[in-house]
């Protein structure tokens, strides 16, 4: 029986494809053809701030967390 929050093959592989596909997003590698224009107010920056936060999400689970980047190991009392 699996415990829960066990990183299991389909969750490693669901973050890998995560990865994969908002790299190929953010890097505009579909020339455009999936891509909300960003001249429209609000909803053209969207999509790649939803891209962005899957790429975290997907590293994180992977264990490269990035959101601690820059940050001090000590901790302050």
């Amino acid at each position: 029986m699996q415990k829960k929050g066990e990183k299991t093959f389909i969750r490693i592989l669901g973050a890998l494809v995560g990865v994969v596909l908002s790299v190929i997003y953010l890097l505009n590698l579909s020339m455009g053809l999936v891509e909300i224009p960003d001249n429209l107010p609000f909803v053209g920056n969207v999509d790649e701030f939803v891209a962005s936060g899957i790429l975290i999400a997907s590293l994180r689970y992977l264990g490269l967390d990035l959101t601690r980047f820059g940050r001090s190991k000590k901790k302050e009392s």
